[in-house]
């Protein structure tokens, strides 16, 4: 216990999913967690429970492609918290289309949250991150084996992932090179049995054959679950890695390594 204590962190997309999972183990480990999301119902909830589990967190809307809001809302967890250590780049959603099937309206969207979102939000975070005093923090963004690999059936969250990890290790590098103390680092899960993963198998018709396929597809025998993911996450934000910066951590069952 304790691997974040006293830190502060905002995670985007946190009413569910791996965001949710991350919450809350953070919160586990002592952190002062501000989860941020569209879902407000969920998110609300997801505070509520850490709360009554004797954890700290809060629940803010927001809409992660809007500039200005990424600015109020670093600036009030500053102005509240009296600092920020740890931003959680995780909002994401997926477009299960091809190359032919991907319409500009689809390929934009997926390209704004996934990515667009991700830039934001490093951008800011390091602009608080670099001033405070002590100076400093850990900036885990949520890329996929989509950054790593192609899935034809996935053109456009390829392209937004792909761009999350290269755009991360230009992040890593300026503010390693700028003395910000500022840690930059990317995780690559492969399929995660979240909302999203379960909506891709809706599309196929039957849900519980798809689970099977993914559970064949991957060397350990089964999709990933939530927890998998957050854990990579927390090391990648406590002191633990604080060597680390510009890595991928792939999380992924072992499906990349064949």
């Amino acid at each position: 216990m304790g691997r974040v204590e006293g830190k502060v962190a905002l995670i985007t997309g946190g009413a569910r999913g791996l965001g949710e999972a991350t919450g809350r183990v953070m919160a586990q480990e002592g952190a002062t967690v501000i989860l941020t999301d569209v879902l407000d119902a969920e998110g609300e909830a997801v505070a509520k429970d850490i709360l009554a589990n004797g954890g700290k967190a809060a629940y803010l809307h927001q809409d992660v492609t809007d500039e200005a809001v990424w600015a109020a809302i670093t600036d009030r967890i500053v102005a509240e918290h009296g600092r920020l250590d740890i931003v959680v780049n995780n909002a994401g959603i997926v477009l299960d289309a091809t190359v032919e099937d991907t319409t500009l309206e689809g390929w934009r969207r997926v390209n704004g949250i996934n990515n667009e979102a991700v830039f934001l939000g490093t951008r800011e975070a390091i602009r608080v991150m670099k001033a405070q005093d002590p100076k400093g923090g850990s900036i885990v963004n949520i890329s996929s084996i989509a950054g790593l690999v192609g899935i034809d059936n996935l053109a456009a969250y390829n392209a937004s992932k792909g761009a999350v990890r290269l755009f991360t290790k230009s992040a890593a590098l300026h503010a390693a090179k700028s003395g910000y103390g500022i840690r930059v680092n990317s995780v690559h899960p492969s399929y995660t049995w979240t909302p999203m993963v379960q909506h891709l198998g809706d599309n196929t018709g039957d849900r519980d054959a798809f689970y099977e396929a993914l559970a064949q597809a991957h060397p350990i025998g089964r999709p990933g679950q939530p927890m998998d993911i957050a854990y990579g996450v927390l090391y990648l934000a406590s002191d633990e890695a604080s060597w680390v910066t510009g890595s991928e951590l792939v999380i992924d069952g072992g499906i990349t390594a064949a």
